[in-house]
């Protein structure tokens, strides 16, 4: 099992996570081999990169085993890629615009892209919950965690730069610097 912090995860994309899982077996969802292991709070969860492992390219699955107590990701939303889940056991909390509600075993929910997709799974429930995300991944994409107003823009699976709430510049105005930074280099700026 590995352990590993978000921040320090090992995502990867398809085509190098393929040849990393090259001499793996077919993946077994009723016999997982947890690719990270979030012990500490708030996720208190464990995942399985099923697409990799299965050898897709265009689409990211992952099996989450999500402890009581526990969520797999902070409320947000994508603008390029959509998301689908899919619960095998327990009865997670799923967050969306609408409001909080509880699934059931068997549940299917989309979630699509923009603010109306917004979502967040967690199990406050005192059994532990196992579930399948679904995404197509596109990259680069760009996503947001609404709780927070952080924006990130994403060149690949846990890839990329994050602009917490406060920190952005208007793009004209970055824009205006880079002209002004390549005229100051000169000719060829």
């Amino acid at each position: 099992m590995t352990r590993s912090s978000p921040s320090t995860s090992s995502w990867t994309d398809g085509r190098s996570a393929r040849g990393r899982f090259s001499n793996v077996a077919d993946p077994n969802i009723n016999e997982p081999e947890w690719d990270m292991d979030f012990a500490e709070a708030p996720f208190h969860s464990r995942a399985m990169q099923l697409g990799p492992r299965a050898g897709a390219e265009e689409l990211g699955a992952s099996l989450y085993e999500i402890d009581p107590g526990g969520a797999i990701s902070p409320y947000h939303l994508h603008h390029g890629n959509e998301e689908m889940l899919l619960v095998l056991s327990g009865t997670p909390e799923l967050r969306t615009p609408e409001g909080e509600r509880r699934l059931e075993p068997g549940a299917v929910v989309a979630f699509s892209r923009g603010p109306d997709g917004a979502h967040r799974v967690s199990n406050p429930g005192e059994e532990p919950a196992r579930i399948i995300m679904i995404s197509t991944m596109r990259f680069p994409e760009v996503a947001e965690h609404p709780d927070t107003g952080t924006v990130l823009s994403m060149t690949g699976p846990a890839e990329g730069k994050s602009f917490p709430e406060g920190t952005d510049l208007p793009f004209m105005d970055t824009v205006m610097a880079a002209m002004q930074a390549a005229k100051e280099r000169g000719p060829g700026g």
